[in-house]
C-alpha cells in the first residue's frame, strides 16, 4: 500500500474506531460515498459550524441568517441554469463499466480542465494513453456530460419523474438565499452592502464520489452571499478573501498548508473566482475547501426575469433602483471537517509506545474536559468525581469515565482531542485539589477544586 493510501486508511480507521465517521447503512453493506457522523464527529462538526457562524454572523452587523428549504420550486433550477448546465464530463469503461471523471483524468495529467468544454476535454483525452483505473482496459467511451442534479417528486402518488412532476434536491444552498432575497429586504431592511448566510445540506449525483468524506453525494455547505454595489466589488472581494483565509489560520491551520488557486476558466456570470486550498496529507495534495467568487448581478437578474418579481434594490443615496452584485464565500463543511482531522491527527513516540493524539484547536475539540476518579472501585473517589463532572458539564461538553486504567483513559481522550483531563485521587479528599493534565504536552499540575472553573475558563 502506498503512502497516500496508508495515511487515508489511518484516518478512515480512526474515524470509525473513535465514533467520528461511519459508512451509512453499514449493516446492509453501506451506500457508496454516503456517511454518518458518530458522537465525537457530530460534536466536532457542530463546533466547526458554530465557529464559522460566530465569525460570519454573530460578530458582524451586516450579515443576516437564513435557513432555506432543501426543496425549491423546479423553475428555480431552470432560471439558474442548473437543469441545462450543471454537469460533469464522464468517461465509461466498456469492459468493467467503471465510471470516471474525464476532467479528473486530465488534471491528473497536468491539464487544467475546470469548466472546460466537452470538445476540449475529448481532444485532450485523445492525446493521452488512458487506461481504466479499475481493470486497465483501453476500451473507454468519449467524454459526455452527466447531470449532477438528483431528481425526486412531491405531491404525486406515482413514480413519474417526468418534468411536470419532478423536483430536485438542491445541488447548492445559495439558491435559497436568492429566492428569499426580496423577503429579507422587506423584513430586516438591510442597507447595502449586506450578506445572508446559511448552513445546510446539498446533494449531487457525483460520477465518481471518492476520497472518503472529501467528495460525497450528500454534504453540507456553509455559504454567505454578500450583496453590494458593483463599484464596491473589488474592495469587498479583497476584504472577504483576507477574512476567510485568516479564519483557517486562527483555528490552527498552518499558513504553509494553505494556498489560493485562481480559476483560469470562469463561469459565464463570474468576473473573478478563487479557491482556498489545503494540503491534505491523507489525499497527498492540495484540495479545495472554500471558494470566494464574484458573481455579478446574473443570479438576481435571471430570477427576476423568470419569476416576474421586481428584485431591485432602491439605493437611497443615489435615489435609483439597481440589481445588486453578489460576492459569495462557499465552504464545504464536510471538507473542512476532514481538513481539521487531517491536520490534527498525530502519531508520536512516548517512552517507546505510540501515542495517537488529535492536536486540534481547543475551541473545536468535541470534548473540552474529561473527569476521572483515579480508581473506579473506590466509592468516595467516584462520587466526588461525578459531583465535579456534573458541575463542569453545565459550562462545557465534558465526559466522565471509569473504564480501564488511568493511562488508557488518558490515551482515549488524547485520541479524541480532549484538551484537559481532571483526575480525582486520594489526596483530593483531604486537600480539595485535583490533577489537571494538558493534552499536547501531557504536563500535569495540581489545581484547587474551588479554582478549577476559573483555570479552565482561562485556557478554553
Amino acid at each position: 500500500m502506498n503512502q497516500k493510501n496508508t495515511q487515508l486508511e489511518k484516518i478512515i480507521s480512526f474515524a470509525k474506531r473513535r465514533s467520528f465517521v461511519f459508512s451509512s447503512s453499514e449493516i446492509y453493506g453501506g451506500m457508496e460515498s454516503i456517511y454518518d457522523y458518530g458522537h465525537y464527529g457530530t460534536l466536532l462538526k457542530n463546533n466547526i459550524r458554530d465557529a464559522w457562524w460566530k465569525e460570519m454572523v454573530q460578530k458582524r452587523d451586516d450579515v443576516y441568517a437564513l435557513d432555506s428549504a432543501i426543496f425549491m420550486h423546479p423553475q428555480t433550477w431552470v432560471s439558474s441554469g442548473h437543469t441545462e448546465g450543471f454537469d460533469d464530463p464522464q468517461v465509461d469503461c466498456t469492459d468493467c463499466k467503471k465510471r470516471m471523471r474525464a476532467d479528473h483524468i486530465l488534471e491528473d495529467n497536468g491539464i487544467e480542465a475546470d469548466k472546460a468544454s466537452i470538445e476540449f476535454i475529448n481532444k485532450e483525452l485523445q492525446k493521452l494513453d488512458i487506461k481504466c483505473a479499475s481493470c486497465g482496459s483501453k476500451n473507454l467511451t468519449e467524454a459526455r456530460r452527466f447531470s449532477l442534479m438528483i431528481k425526486s417528486n412531491l405531491g404525486s402518488p406515482t413514480e413519474d419523474l417526468s418534468e411536470e412532476h419532478v423536483v430536485y434536491l438542491r445541488p447548492e444552498t445559495c439558491g435559497g438565499i436568492y429566492l428569499q432575497y426580496k423577503n429579507m429586504l422587506d423584513s430586516v431592511h438591510p442597507k447595502l452592502p449586506f450578506g445572508v448566510a446559511q448552513v445546510g445540506k446539498a446533494f449531487r449525483n457525483e460520477i465518481v464520489a471518492r476520497q472518503f468524506i472529501f467528495r460525497t453525494r450528500e454534504f453540507e455547505q456553509m455559504e454567505m452571499q454578500y450583496f453590494l454595489r458593483p463599484e464596491e466589488m473589488k474592495e469587498k472581494y479583497e476584504m472577504w478573501k483576507e477574512l476567510r483565509f485568516n479564519w483557517y489560520t486562527q483555528y490552527g491551520i498552518p499558513k504553509e498548508k494553505l494556498r489560493w488557486h485562481e480559476h483560469e476558466v470562469l463561469a459565464h456570470y463570474a468576473s473573478e473566482a478563487y479557491d482556498i486550498e489545503f494540503y491534505f496529507d491523507c489525499l497527498n495534495g492540495f484540495k479545495e475547501v472554500e471558494g470566494v467568487h464574484a458573481r455579478g448581478d446574473w443570479d438576481l437578474s435571471e430570477h427576476s426575469k423568470h419569476s416576474g418579481e421586481d428584485l431591485t434594490y432602491f439605493d437611497e443615496d443615489k435615489k435609483e433602483k439597481m440589481i445588486p452584485h453578489i460576492m459569495e464565500t462557499s465552504a464545504g463543511l464536510n471538507r473542512v471537517f476532514l481538513m481539521f482531522l487531517d491536520n490534527a491527527y498525530t502519531e508520536e513516540d512516548v517512552e517507546g509506545e505510540k501515542r495517537v493524539v488529535l492536536k486540534i484547536d481547543k475551541r473545536l475539540s468535541p470534548i473540552k474536559v474529561a473527569v476521572f476518579p483515579l480508581m473506579k472501585n473506590k466509592t468516595e473517589l467516584v462520587e466526588k468525581s461525578k459531583e465535579l463532572y456534573d458541575k463542569l458539564k453545565e459550562r462545557w461538553m465534558c465526559e466522565f469515565s471509569t473504564t480501564g486504567s488511568i493511562g488508557k483513559r488518558y490515551r482515549k481522550q488524547d485520541e479524541i482531542g480532549t484538551p484537559y483531563c481532571v483526575t480525582v485521587d486520594f489526596d483530593s479528599l483531604s486537600d480539595e485539589s485535583v490533577t489537571v493534565r494538558e493534552r499536547d504536552s501531557m504536563k500535569q499540575e495540581r489545581v484547587k477544586i474551588s479554582d478549577l472553573e476559573k483555570y479552565l475558563k482561562e485556557r478554553l
